[in-house]
């Protein structure tokens, strides 16, 4: 049965990614990083499953990106994210409420059909772009054709879209059950009931999560970019390159277009900490978020792994000091490495409406803090 090698095949790659971990790739310097190695996979594993097991263009539903235990891709602890599969020769329409987000956005995944990896972003949308009325409900329709702010093209290599809900609070709103944001998506033209899956359909759909697992782990890195190819993303550890220009992301999959974004490793041995000084720009939302090897966020319903603006202590001038640490300073702004001696550093800084300031690093001894 075809459906029997498919199940074959996706214990062929589990057992392909625990070897994986062993790969000179991934320049592990111990234990631990495997360890964490093969968490991310089943993090992967379990988004796999939840979104393209059972995915179907001309029934689309709505799926949560992330959640305090399913992280991959860089998560974001103040943003709730949605997805779904979609035939960019069909038209849909997408019903929803801000919910009091600071930012809400719809962006057209390119290349995406099948479960591979998003290769570029396509048409993206955000609520100061489309009509929402005075109680915050709006209605768009996605299609290959159409016109009017409220109208989301589907590009033609489209295979899915991603959403994204932004809150600037003082809790972590990724963590909120109670958070509640009304979201459908409907084909204009019925399609009818699903038909029951025969042995043929439910090979294919293993297939796709093993396209997908395989594409963010065993795949992931065999060609990697040359330090310098992406401009915000600095090549030396603890310091940011802090380029002039946004870049626009669109040739990043999963990207946010109306971000601009600063990414940096922090290397760092257990007695020492990295000192940030900045200011936070005029705009729509703005973070800091900490993530593993695999940009994943640490545990953050424990431990403060991201500051946002209403978070951060601020000084009479407007500027700030962050304090990268292992353990507890005693300092305002403390971000928790967890005793990780590297990992990512990972800015957003959403439609700003003025330059960015330099963001500037020092490592000192975490006894010297003062």
């Amino acid at each position: 049965m075809e459906s029997a090698l498919a199940m074959a095949e996706l214990a062929e790659l589990i057992a392909a990614i625990n070897t994986d971990a062993d790969d000179a790739r991934w320049n592990f310097v111990s234990d631990l990083d495997r360890a964490s190695y093969r968490e991310f996979a089943m993090h992967c594993l379990h988004h796999s499953l939840q979104f393209w097991l059972e995915a179907d263009p001309l029934r689309p539903r709505w799926n949560r990106w992330f959640m305090p235990n399913k992280k991959l891709l860089g998560d974001n602890p103040d943003t709730v994210y949605y997805g779904t599969v979609i035939d960019p020769t069909k038209s849909y329409r997408i019903r929803g409420n801000i919910a009091n987000a600071c930012y809400t956005s719809f962006t057209v995944e390119i290349g995406t059909a099948g479960g591979t990896m998003s290769q570029k972003l396509g048409h993206t949308l955000n609520d100061t772009e489309f009509e929402v009325d005075a109680a915050g409900n709006y209605e768009l329709i996605a299609s290959p054709q159409g016109s009017g702010p409220n109208w989301l093209r589907l590009d033609p290599e489209a295979g899915s879209i991603t959403t994204r809900h932004y809150f600037e609070w003082t809790r972590c709103a990724a963590l909120d059950p109670s958070l509640h944001i009304p979201l459908l998506i409907e084909p204009l033209d019925d399609p009818g009931p699903p038909p029951v899956p025969n042995d043929a359909a439910v090979a294919a759909n293993i297939r796709r999560a093993i396209t997908f697992l395989r594409s963010v782990t065993a795949d992931w890195g065999h060609n990697p970019m040359p330090p310098g190819a992406i401009p915000w993303v600095s090549a030396e550890p603890n310091a940011f390159t802090n380029p002039p220009a946004h870049d626009g992301n669109l040739g990043i999959g999963y990207a946010a277009t109306d971000n601009i974004y600063r990414s940096a490793r922090w290397k760092l041995a257990p007695n020492e900490a990295l000192e940030i000084r900045g200011s936070w720009p005029r705009c729509t939302f703005a973070n800091i978020v900490l993530f593993n090897n695999h940009m994943q966020t640490p545990n953050y319903d424990r431990r403060l792994v991201s500051l946002n603006r209403v978070q951060t202590e601020v000084s009479d001038d407007g500027s700030w000091r962050m304090i990268l640490a292992h353990s507890d300073p005693g300092l305002p702004n403390w971000l928790d490495t967890r005793g990780l001696e590297h990992g990512t550093m990972f800015w957003r800084f959403l439609i700003p409406t003025e330059p960015l300031t330099q963001l500037e690093t020092r490592v000192v001894k975490f006894s010297d803090l003062s």
